[in-house]
């Protein structure tokens, strides 16, 4: 079965807040990708609000048809914009002020209690819940006794390996083998443990046919790189690209 596409639009609004203004509409773009075959939506309502907005997640939350999922820090603040807003899907991650982006998965077993308060608070009204995690079996086991439904493993060892041509041979390409039998690893482990299995972070065109073949995987969360495709090919193109990417 081909792992399911969501498409991650922080980036249109990343474009909008940089002149504060309405445009690009993240709307549009949730229904381009929606209409390019995309499985669901994904965006990241920071701490900060670099790019997405309490008020998108309202937006997107009554035209968003197939599947929305809002990645957020485990924080009472973002706790109750959830049980509010009810998205399909809350992914946990971690969240430093200073980061460019999110530099790694969250520490399950440094915060457990709090994790697992975020979980607990966010199933009680049906929220699915995924935690963004490394790709290390303890941590693993953590996401589950904790209850999680969901680990999204990350992947951005294997996206800086894979970045450019030095991962085509020698060394480069050792490392990359090693890090995809690393991530092969913790998806069955993951799935041994009743989890569903979901990967992402700095995934291309190029690199994500290698993970789209471990079975276990069922769901990839893909942004930048796409955006990036669609500023030359449109959006709706570029979305169909990276679906045919995860088919081959």
């Amino acid at each position: 079965m081909t792992a399911k596409l969501n498409v991650n639009i922080d980036h249109v609004a990343t474009i909008r807040q940089a002149r504060k203004t309405i445009e690009p509409s993240i709307v549009t773009a949730a229904v381009i990708c929606e209409q390019a075959g995309a499985n669901g939506i994904t965006v990241h309502l920071r701490g900060d609000r670099r790019h997405i907005q309490d008020r998108d997640i309202e937006i997107l939350r009554e035209v968003v048809t197939t599947y929305l999922n809002v990645e957020m820090a485990a924080t009472e603040e973002m706790i109750e914009i959830a049980v509010r807003t009810k998205p399909d899907a809350v992914s946990l991650v971690p969240e430093n002020p200073f980061e460019v982006t999110t530099e790694g998965g969250l520490d399950v077993i440094k915060n457990k209690e709090t994790v697992q308060n975020a979980v607990e608070k966010m199933k009680a009204v049906g929220i699915f819940v995924s935690i963004f995690i490394d790709p290390n079996e303890d941590q693993i086991k953590v996401a589950a006794e904790i209850g999680a439904q969901q680990v999204e493993l990350c992947t951005a060892e294997y996206a800086e390996l894979t970045l450019s041509s030095r991962a085509a041979h020698g060394e480069g390409l050792k490392k990359a083998e090693a890090e995809i039998q690393r991530i092969k690893h913790a998806a069955e482990t993951a799935k041994s443990l009743g989890l569903i299995v979901a990967a992402g972070h700095g995934l291309t065109y190029r690199n994500v046919g290698a993970l789209a073949a471990i079975p276990e995987i069922t769901e990839f969360n893909i942004g930048h790189n796409i955006i990036s495709r669609a500023v030359f090919t449109g959006l709706y193109h570029a979305v169909e690209e990276m679906i045919e990417a995860i088919k081959n």
